[in-house]
């Protein structure tokens, strides 16, 4: 994270390589053209390359890294993933389903089984784990391997774990993507995405989409991601802290029915994650007594912690997310996600409690 990704040691040479704002370079390198790559972008790539532990291309967007992802499917394949799949994924999914581009079958993901069984036939399982906003926890190694004895290839959204804490590529993994505006960048002012995997030939494949389709990041986006990456471990490590005391807490109120998260050590997924993952992460979702009114009520009260879209940033985030019509309709309605940032945990229990509070009072 800070090592890598640096220019060459030389007398008066930059620490980081500079924004290169052109979209022409001279003839005879490997560049060539600016849809093609640029050294702020490579500077980045190979950083998340080597956290990952393989070749990294960055996007425009993770819908980009993730629809270049998806652009390889063979036309009429068949993709198994989650039922409780990103929004985003899941939306466009339906769209090239709805063309007749592909046939996708949903899981349950957290049922190694029922995953093994959907594999036959098919070309691609999608993973996440957390899942969002569900946070169901998929056993990667047992769908791996389930997928393997099918032929199937596998993609792993990692972008919640980040790859401080999981490691898909080693767990046998074809493709790894992430919405680089989350934990990788971190501070809510980028846009970007990222895929990578240990395949050169896959490697070359989505290098020739994203270059052809055009979903090229900016550089200075890329600069500011990188600049991101370099904090990631000390921004993890305080938010993933700050998750797991506002989950234990957030059990023992009496405004909330359920709560979502891996570190507990009743939740569902908690063995497999506590086997897979070296920590569960600083996001969480729980449920609240009532209905839309009363969950959104809660994100209307907050004053310290942001009513927001979106995840991943030294700020706490909050946001009920049936509110989006893309969302699963089984995921309920009062379903708050809770994106932890790295605020005071004291205050931050202070501004969710007394928002919880005007629920039951």
């Amino acid at each position: 994270m800070v090592a890598a990704g640096r220019p060459l040691v030389e007398p008066d040479a930059p620490l980081n390589v500079p924004v290169v704002l052109s979209s022409t370079f001279h003839a005879g390198g490997p560049i060539a053209y600016a849809r093609s790559s640029n050294p702020s972008w490579e500077a980045l790539e190979e950083v998340v390359g080597q956290l990952e532990g393989g070749r990294a291309l960055s996007f425009a967007s993770g819908m980009a890294a993730i629809s270049s992802v998806l652009d390889l499917i063979p036309n009429g394949g068949v993709i198994v993933l989650s039922s409780h799949t990103y929004s985003g994924t899941s939306a466009r999914v339906r769209d090239l389903e709805a063309a007749g581009r592909l046939t996708a079958r949903l899981v349950t993901i957290d049922d190694p089984d029922e995953v093994a069984a959907a594999c036959v036939g098919a070309d691609v399982l999608w993973i996440e784990s957390p899942t969002n906003p569900a946070m169901e926890i998929c056993d990667i190694a047992a769908a791996v391997a389930a997928a393997r004895t099918n032929g199937v290839r596998t993609v792993c959204d990692n972008t919640f774990a980040t790859p401080l804490l999981q490691q898909p590529l080693e767990l046998g993994v074809d493709i790894v993507v992430h919405s680089a505006t989350k934990m990788l960048a971190g501070h809510s002012d980028v846009l970007m995405g990222m895929a990578i995997t240990k395949s050169d030939a896959i490697w070359t494949q989505l290098m020739r989409a994203r270059t052809l389709l055009g979903g090229i990041p900016g550089p200075f986006e890329a600069f500011l991601a990188l600049r991101g990456v370099r904090t990631l471990a000390l921004r993890l490590e305080r938010s993933q802290a700050n998750a797991m005391v506002l989950a234990e807490r957030l059990v023992a109120h009496a405004a909330v029915t359920r709560v979502r998260y891996p570190g507990l050590p009743d939740d569902r997924g908690h063995a497999v994650a506590a086997r897979q993952m070296s920590g569960f992460g600083s996001v969480l979702a729980f449920e609240t007594v009532g209905g839309v009114d009363d969950a959104e009520a809660v994100c209307d009260a907050v004053r310290l912690i942001t009513h927001a879209t979106s995840l991943g940033g030294v700020e706490t985030l909050i946001e009920r997310r049936r509110r989006w019509p893309e969302e699963r309709a089984d995921i309920p309605e009062n379903l708050l996600r809770l994106s932890v940032g790295i605020e005071n945990v004291d205050d931050l229990w202070a501004d969710l409690a007394g928002a919880l509070d005007t629920i039951t009072n």
